[in-house]
């Protein structure tokens, strides 16, 4: 890969990346069972070169702001080489000099929008040099707990994530990384363009997230890596198991003893080619490639992830921010750890902030990576940067092998009469596997205040499948899981809801809306105790 402590822009270090790679493929854009688009970084470099030049040509200058309104596709990560080219930080709010879209309908008014295949100029662009310390990305956080945020991030921001990820999963001309998230959310900006573009590798587009066709790309691409979020991962899951179920005896009995033969070799340590070699029909199914999985932004049940690496495909779970660029903590693998997000990556220092008996705080981290600021918010800015060091709000215990447990986020902390601490994550984690389509876990006098309930009592809020029944047998399983939690964590009734939770782009659930959408209608959705 490039030596980045050499360059002080992104824009710099791709434009290297493009020579230094003419030949390898640089990006696949594949629509269901349709390839649309195939190219190397020469024919990536050939396609920027005219918008990069149109943009000079409109006198778009250091430091100016360009917005992108674009589905994952090709046109996106050539769209941001040449806006990072041209000198200019990339966002999607106000003050914008160039947007950027494609996919508009002839008829649409794009008020005073470029489209972009009209867009180009001739003649070879500039190189406009950045400073490191000079914002690359505006990009904006998920907002599930209030407006979103823009997270000013700097060059030096991206250069040193894509160190200190690489130092640890290194990529390389041949490595197929599968980008199934949105381009403009932290974590594919970094691992979906900027790694794998820096090292020679070659990202593959897929503008589905259909079960099928996320399979069916594994196999024909022979994916390397791929990143997903929890609820992706877990529908993997279920589809997976499903499949392993229907097996005839004779091949369920002999599958298992593969599993166990392999849960033991690689207790300590995973070795992906012996996996391949006794469960090669499982790792055939995923094209027979891929070394690892990363999963992060929401908590994940460590039975999921234990599936996972106990047939051979390791799942490296994380913990990050968008105001630290993507991530923090991942799993090394060394040992394996399902219950922890992982070790702090390189450059990174964490600290645990007023932790109490059991070792919880809030966590505090230390980074070249973390933004410079939040966009025209200098108040809140000072109140979550505080001497160079992020406040998440998120809590957390940090181990003396320095891996990080995370328990919950600070405001949803639940304080119950007893005087108990509890999170309503750490909580939901005990339902994980149930057959609902999904659950959430409130306090009830959060999303009922001052209304006839009364004490911090603990309601699940669960939504069935489409023609799914409430039926006595899941209240028991239920009722049956709750028995296993202490006294002070165990919920008191539940409630059937009718509609969709809302979520951010990255599937998080927006817990207050959530909330509030539930809050006006204790009358007709009564709670109902376990």
């Amino acid at each position: 890969m490039l030596d980045l402590d050499q360059y002080t822009s992104l824009g710099a270090a791709l434009s290297d990346a493009l020579d230094r790679w003419p030949n390898e493929t640089c990006l696949i854009e594949a629509d269901r069972e349709r390839e649309r688009t195939r190219l190397t970084y020469s024919d990536f470099k050939q396609l920027a070169a005219p918008l990069a030049r149109a943009l000079q040509d409109a006198d778009f200058r250091a430091g100016d702001r360009a917005a992108i309104i674009m589905t994952n596709q090709s046109k996106w990560l050539i769209s941001a080489y040449a806006i990072l080219q041209s000198g200019g930080p990339e966002f999607k709010n106000h003050k914008l000099k160039i947007v950027l879209v494609t996919e508009a309908p002839p008829s649409a008014d794009l008020r005073g929008g470029y489209r972009w295949e009209e867009f180009r100029r001739k003649g070879d662009p500039s190189m406009i040099s950045r400073k490191r310390h000079d914002a690359a990305c505006i990009v904006y956080s998920s907002g599930t707990g209030g407006r979103p945020k823009g997270c000013v991030l700097t060059h030096e921001n991206y250069l040193e994530q894509c160190k200190s990820l690489t130092a640890w999963y290194p990529f390389w001309p041949g490595v197929r990384y599968l980008s199934i998230l949105p381009t403009n959310h932290a974590i594919d900006f970094m691992v979906g363009f900027i790694g794998p573009f820096v090292c020679g590798a070659c990202v593959v587009h897929l503008r589905t997230l259909r079960p099928e066709f996320v399979r069916d790309a594994f196999v024909r691409y022979r994916i390397t890596y791929v990143s997903l979020v929890p609820m992706v991962l877990k529908n993997l899951e279920h589809g997976i198991k499903s499949n392993f179920a229907a097996l005839p005896g004779i091949k369920r009995f002999v599958l298992n003893m593969m599993i166990s033969i392999n849960k033991a070799l690689t207790r300590k340590r995973p070795n992906v080619e012996l996996s391949r070699k006794l469960l090669g029909p499982v790792h055939k199914a995923f094209g027979g490639q891929l070394l690892a999985m990363f999963t992060g932004g929401a908590f994940i049940d460590p039975q999921t992830l234990q599936f996972f690496y106990d047939i051979g495909i390791p799942v490296a779970n994380g913990y990050g921010l968008t105001e630290a660029c993507t991530v923090l903590t991942l799993n090394d693998l060394k040992p394996f750890r399902a219950d922890t997000v992982g070790k702090p990556l390189p450059g990174v220092d964490i600290r645990i902030l007023n932790p109490d008996a059991d070792g919880v705080g809030e966590v505090a981290v230390y980074s070249k990576t973390i933004m410079s600021h939040y966009l025209d918010d200098p108040e809140l800015s000072a109140q979550t940067i505080v001497d160079g060091w992020l406040l998440t709000g998120d809590l957390g215990r940090l181990e003396s092998s320095g891996h990080l447990q995370l328990l919950g986020r600070k405001k949803n902390m639940i304080v119950t009469e007893g005087g108990k601490n509890v999170y309503p994550e750490d909580i939901e984690s005990a339902f994980d596997g149930l057959p609902v389509k999904e659950y959430c876990l409130f306090a009830a006098n959060y999303v009922w205040p001052k209304k006839e309930l009364t004490g911090e009592k603990l309601v699940l809020v669960v939504r069935l499948e489409q023609n799914q029944e409430f039926t006595d047998s899941l209240k028991d399983e239920i009722t049956a899981r709750n028995r296993r939690l202490p006294d002070f964590k165990r919920v008191t009734g539940y409630i059937v809801w009718d509609r969709d939770f809302p979520r951010t782009a990255s599937l998080k659930i927006k817990r207050n809306d959530l909330a509030h959408e539930i809050g006006g209608t204790l009358e007709r959705w009564a709670v109902k105790e376990l």
